[in-house]
């Protein structure tokens, strides 16, 4: 039998809608990372979030935002420390959300693959 992707076990998308919805809060409330927002409108972040996780995740793909490096290259002193922050904030949220932690490693895992193209290395 085949083994559900990440995305049908975390609970399709519902659960990645809730997930996107409680991880962007997270991530504005952090005051290292909220600047890197301004005046950006939420609703549309979580959505495109929302998108972003859903295909990464092994979902329907229908994001159509930036590719990773276009969409973080202008954000002035991005590094490690920002991302591993992000990371954490992605796990957290997952947990509270009542993931198991092979998933959540898994998610981790997946945005740690995208570490070179964020921080445009």
């Amino acid at each position: 039998m085949k083994q559900a992707c990440l995305y049908d076990r975390l609970g399709g998308a519902p659960a990645i809608d809730a997930v996107a919805a409680l991880f962007c809060r997270k991530v504005l409330a952090d005051p290292s990372l909220a600047s890197y927002f301004g005046d950006a409108d939420m609703n549309r972040q979580i959505g495109k979030q929302a998108a972003f996780l859903t295909m990464v995740l092994g979902g329907p793909n229908s994001y159509t935002g930036a590719d990773l490096r276009t969409a973080h290259a202008g954000l002035p002193r991005l590094n490690d420390w920002h991302f591993d922050r992000v990371i954490g904030h992605l796990g957290t949220t997952l947990r509270e959300l009542g993931a198991a932690e092979p998933d959540i490693a898994a998610a981790g895992a997946i945005a740690e693959s995208t570490r070179v193209h964020v921080l445009n290395r």
